[in-house]
C-alpha cells in the first residue's frame, strides 16, 4: 500500500462531524509536510470521491476495499452518468432526510456526483486576460468569472500574490452582482467571515464608499484583513459581532448583505463529506439562527435602502419559509425583482435559486427586499 493511499485512507477514518474532511487534510498536510502538489491532490481527490460514493459501497468492506470501490464507481459514473437510476440516486447519493427538505429534479442528485468545477473571480474586466495567463482557464457566464481546469497549484503563482483573482465559487459571485452596490454607497457585510463577498463587494464599488464587516469569530476577521491587504481593497471598517440585538454600529446602510450560517445543502457536490454529517436537527436550528438574523439587521437599512439574503443551501426551512416569516415581521420591506446573472433571459424574480446542475458552481438561494 502507497504512502498516498494509506494516508487517505487514515484521514477518511479520522473524518467525523467534529472532525470535518476538508479539516482533517488542512491539519494533515499542515504536520507532515511530505507531500508534493500532485499528492496532495491525489490524496484530497481520494478523500472526497470516497464520501461521494460513500451511501453506495459497501459496509462489510475495509476502508481500503471501499475506496478502490467508490473509484470504480466514479470510473462507471464518468463513463456513463445514466447508468445509475433515479431512484439509486435519490436513496443512496445523499442521507435519508434529504429529499424531505430539498424539492430537487434528478438532474440535482446527478450532479452531485460529479467532480465539482474550481472557478476563480478575476479583477474587474479582467476575466479574458487572467485565463490567457493562467492557461487551462476560460472565461464563463459572468463578466469575471473563470473556470479553471488545469492542476497547477493557485495559491503559488504570481497572479494570486499579485492580487489578480480570488478562489471564489461562481454562484458566490452572483449573490455580490445581485447586491449591485454603488461606488458611493454605504453597504453592510453582516455575516462577511473570510471575506469573499466583501472583496467582491469592494470590487464592484471601485473602492469607494464603505463597507462594514462583522463576523462573529476573530480569526476569520484577521484572515480578512490578510486578504484585502493582497486584493488593495481598503473601503470597509470589520467589527465582531455575534448576530445580537447589540449591532456592531449605529450607522444606516443603503444595503445590507446577510449571507447567513447555514446547513451547506447547496455545496455537497463539493463537500462531499458534509452529506453524512449534516441532520435535520442542523436545518431546524439554522433557520432559527437566519430569522433572528434578518431581524436584527433589519432596522439598520435606510428607508429605500436594500436588504440581500443569500445561503448556499436548498432546503426548504432556511430559504422560502425564512423570506415569508420575515416578510410577515416586516411590512416595510418589499420583495425586490432582480435578474439571476447567471440566467440573464430568464424572468426576473424576488427569489434566486440557483442550482449546480444549472450553475457548474454551489446551490444557492438569494431574497432582495427594499425598505419602503
Amino acid at each position: 500500500m502507497d504512502h498516498v493511499l494509506e494516508t487517505a485512507c487514515k484521514i477518511i477514518r479520522q473524518a467525523d462531524r467534529d472532525h470535518p474532511a476538508d479539516t482533517v487534510l488542512r491539519e494533515t498536510f499542515k504536520r507532515l509536510r511530505v507531500f508534493n502538489p500532485d499528492e496532495t491532490r491525489e490524496i484530497s481527490n481520494t478523500v472526497f470521491t470516497y464520501f461521494r460514493w460513500l451511501g453506495f459501497l459497501t459496509p462489510e468492506s475495509n476502508t481500503h476495499a471501499q475506496v478502490q470501490e467508490a473509484f470504480d464507481l466514479a470510473a462507471q459514473f464518468q463513463q456513463d452518468p445514466f447508468s445509475f437510476t433515479p431512484e439509486q440516486l435519490r436513496s443512496q447519493a445523499v442521507p435519508d432526510w434529504a429529499g424531505a427538505v430539498v424539492e430537487a429534479a434528478d438532474d440535482w442528485f446527478r450532479t452531485l456526483q460529479r467532480p465539482p468545477n474550481l472557478w476563480l473571480r478575476a479583477r474587474r474586466g479582467q476575466g479574458t486576460a487572467l485565463a490567457n495567463k493562467l492557461g487551462n482557464a476560460e472565461p464563463r457566464i459572468l463578466p469575471d468569472a473563470v473556470l479553471y481546469q488545469g492542476a497547477e497549484d493557485l495559491f503559488r503563482t504570481p497572479e494570486f500574490h499579485a492580487g489578480e483573482f480570488e478562489l471564489q465559487d461562481i454562484s458566490s459571485q452572483a449573490v455580490s452582482l445581485i447586491c449591485d452596490p454603488q461606488p458611493a454607497s454605504t453597504w453592510w457585510d453582516a455575516c462577511a467571515g473570510e471575506g469573499g463577498k466583501l472583496l467582491h463587494l469592494s470590487e464592484l464599488m471601485l473602492n469607494k464608499g464603505l463597507i462594514w464587516a462583522s463576523d462573529r469569530a476573530e480569526w476569520r476577521l484577521k484572515h480578512l484583513k490578510r486578504r484585502t491587504a493582497r486584493a488593495k481593497a481598503f473601503n470597509y471598517r470589520a467589527a465582531l459581532w455575534n448576530g445580537g440585538a447589540k449591532l456592531p454600529t449605529k450607522t444606516k446602510f443603503d444595503g445590507v448583505l446577510v449571507d447567513a450560517p447555514c446547513s451547506g445543502i447547496g455545496t455537497w457536490q463539493r463537500n462531499s463529506h458534509a452529506r453524512w454529517t449534516t441532520t435535520p436537527d442542523d436545518v431546524n436550528e439554522l433557520a432559527a439562527v437566519q430569522k433572528q438574523l434578518l431581524a436584527n439587521v433589519a432596522p439598520s437599512v435606510k428607508p429605500g435602502g436594500k436588504l440581500v439574503y443569500s445561503v448556499c443551501t436548498l432546503a426548504k426551512l432556511e430559504t422560502i419559509e425564512v423570506v415569508e416569516s420575515f416578510e410577515k415581521q416586516f411590512p416595510d420591506f418589499k420583495p425586490i425583482e432582480v435578474i439571476n446573472p447567471l440566467k440573464p433571459d430568464a424572468p426576473t424574480s424576488a427569489r434566486t435559486w440557483i442550482w449546480p446542475q444549472d450553475s457548474g458552481g454551489n446551490g444557492m438561494f438569494i431574497a432582495s427586499w427594499r425598505r419602503v
